[in-house]
C-alpha cells in the first residue's frame, strides 16, 4: 500500500518533535536529514515555526520555542501535577519540609503544586507564583539543565534587578555549580529564614520537564543534613522521571488531597 504524502502539518510537527527530542540544539542540515525533508523545504517550514514561537533560532541552531513551553506549562498544570503529587507527599513526609513542583515559563519558573507540613505554615507555598532564576532554587535547577544557548531569557530578570551575572557570587557561577552537581541550593536570598534545594527532572539532556524543590527553615539546612536532603530529593526526582518515561505506570496511591 502506497504511503500517503506528508501534509504541511506533518512536516511542521516532525520538525517541532525533532527539535524537542534532540539532546543538543540541532542545525538546519541535521533537522532536514532527521525528518527526511529537502534542506530548502525544512528551512521554509522552520521560518514559519520561528515566527509562530514554536521554535527558537539561536545562531545556526534551533531550540524549542516559547509556544512549546507555554503548552507544556498548561499541560503540567493538570497531568504533571497529578502525576507528581504522590512523590511530593512522600518527599515532604521523609524530610519534614515543604516540597514543591515547578515548570519553566517564558523567563522564570512557576510553582504548580506544593505539599507543606503544618509546622511550616508560616512559609508561603507560592503555588501559582512565577519565580526568577536569581532568587529561588527551583528555577536555578531548571535553567542550569538547559542548553547554554537557551538560558538567555531567564537571565534578563536578574540583569533588570541588578543581580550580578559574572564573578564567584554571580548567577553564571551559580548555574555552572548547579549544572555540575545536579542540585541548586539557596540560603536566605529571597526570605532570610528560608532555604531550599532543588533538582530538575531531565528525561532528555537539555530539556528539563520540571523541578522538585525542598523548602524549609535555613537553620535546618546544615552541612550535616544536606547530604540526606540531596538523597531524598534524588530519589523523588528519579521516581518522577520513571513515571514520566513510563506513562502506563500507575502513580502511588498515597495522596492527601486532590490536585
Amino acid at each position: 500500500m502506497t504511503e500517503a504524502p506528508r501534509t504541511a502539518v506533518d512536516k511542521a510537527l516532525d520538525l517541532v518533535e525533532a527539535v524537542a527530542r534532540s539532546p543538543h540544539p540541532p542545525r538546519l542540515t541535521d533537522l532536514a536529514e532527521e525528518v527526511g525533508l529537502h534542506r530548502a523545504t525544512a528551512y521554509r517550514v522552520l521560518l514559519d515555526l520561528v515566527r509562530r514561537g514554536w521554535v527558537l533560532r539561536a545562531g545556526d541552531r534551533y531550540l524549542p520555542g516559547a509556544a512549546v513551553l507555554r503548552l507544556s506549562s498548561s499541560a503540567a498544570g493538570n497531568s504533571l501535577a497529578a502525576l507528581a503529587r504522590p512523590v511530593l507527599v512522600e518527599l515532604s513526609a521523609r524530610t519534614g519540609m515543604m516540597a514543591n513542583l515547578q515548570v519553566l515559563e517564558d523567563d522564570r519558573s512557576r510553582v504548580i503544586d506544593a505539599v507543606r507540613p503544618e509546622r511550616l505554615a508560616m512559609i508561603t507555598d507560592l503555588v501559582g507564583e512565577g519565580l526568577p532564576v536569581h532568587r529561588f532554587a527551583g528555577p536555578l535547577a531548571l535553567v542550569a539543565a538547559l542548553a547554554p544557548a537557551a538560558r538567555a531569557p531567564y537571565l534578563r530578570p536578574a540583569e533588570a534587578a541588578g543581580h550580578p551575572l559574572e564573578g564567584p557570587d554571580g548567577l553564571l557561577a551559580d548555574l555552572e555549580r548547579a549544572g555540575r552537581t545536579g542540585f541548586a541550593v539557596e540560603h536566605g536570598r529571597n526570605e532570610q529564614p528560608v532555604a531550599s534545594i532543588g533538582r530538575a527532572v531531565v528525561p532528555t539532556p537539555g530539556a528539563p520537564v520540571c523541578a522538585v524543590t525542598v523548602v524549609g527553615l535555613d537553620a535546618e539546612f546544615t552541612p550535616a543534613r544536606l547530604p540526606a536532603l540531596r538523597g531524598h530529593l534524588s530519589e523523588a526526582t528519579d521516581s518522577l522521571q520513571r513515571l514520566l518515561t513510563a506513562p502506563g505506570a500507575p502513580a502511588s496511591p498515597r495522596t492527601d488531597r486532590p490536585v
